[in-house]
């Protein structure tokens, strides 16, 4: 499963009144794990940012002026995010400005470019209701150091994210889950829900023991036949289940 952490710096709060992007920041989770293959772009958007914003941000007109304009960057957004599942706080504000962006270059809509979406700050309320739950607090809750992050930046955020989101599913998680990704999730979620799952279709490792580990584990079969003067019922072979026993079973 393959899913991305995004985050975008704004001129302002209002897509709908010019506000533009300047920066997007998105990281990579396959399985669950962090690749390393992140995306990040400065953007000029042609225009200052408002006072309240650029104090979030710290990024101004001038170091903007000379960055691509989005026109420049959407083919590269596009191939980065494509088929993707996003992982972003607070989605409606950062899908409003994607969509704000994509239009004014006249192509579909941005969400057609990525599977689903899954907004950490939904999940955060339900499961801290009353709480503060802003990327800076979620940090605090989880023991996850910001203390490098003095202003806000895309990239930067989204890395934050991408590990408080990965503590907020922990318990999502398993072998099978870590191998697997999405397919073992289904199967996962059917058990919890008391529904009989195969696992026919799960290609599982075996780990056949080396020669040096058998002799190992005949030594400790040994010292357990020793201590007891005769044989550990790990070297019994087990009695067949006669019908009657069957029924015992049943009736207990």
């Amino acid at each position: 499963m393959r899913q991305i952490v995004l985050d975008t710096e704004t001129t302002g709060l209002n897509a709908r009144t010019g506000d533009r992007i300047i920066e997007i920041g998105g990281v990579e989770l396959i399985n669950r794990r962090l690749t390393g293959n992140n995306l990040h772009f400065y953007i000029n958007p042609e225009r200052d940012s408002d006072p309240g914003a650029l104090a979030v941000h710290g990024l101004t007109t001038e170091f903007l002026s000379d960055k691509p304009k989005f026109a420049e960057i959407v083919d590269t957004l596009r191939d980065y995010l494509r088929d993707a599942e996003l992982i972003i706080h607070n989605a409606p504000f950062d899908l409003g400005f994607l969509e704000a962006e994509f239009s004014l270059l006249g192509l579909p809509p941005f969400r057609e470019h990525y599977s689903s979406v899954i907004d950490t700050l939904v999940q955060a309320k339900a499961m801290f209701p009353g709480k503060r739950n802003s990327l800076d607090a979620l940090c605090d809750r989880f023991g996850i150091s910001n203390a490098h992050r003095t202003l806000h930046g895309a990239l930067l955020d989204s890395e934050l994210l991408a590990e408080v989101y990965l503590a907020m599913t922990r318990g999502q998680e398993s072998l099978v889950i870590d191998m697997l990704g999405e397919a073992a999730t289904q199967q996962t979620s059917s058990a919890a829900a008391g529904k009989t799952i195969s696992l026919a279709g799960l290609a599982l490792p075996v780990l056949a023991a080396d020669e040096a580990e058998l002799q190992a584990h005949e030594a400790v079969l040994n010292d357990l036949d020793k201590a007891m003067k005769g044989t550990s019922v790990w070297r019994r072979e087990p009695v067949p289940e006669t019908a009657a026993d069957a029924a015992d079973a049943h009736a207990a």
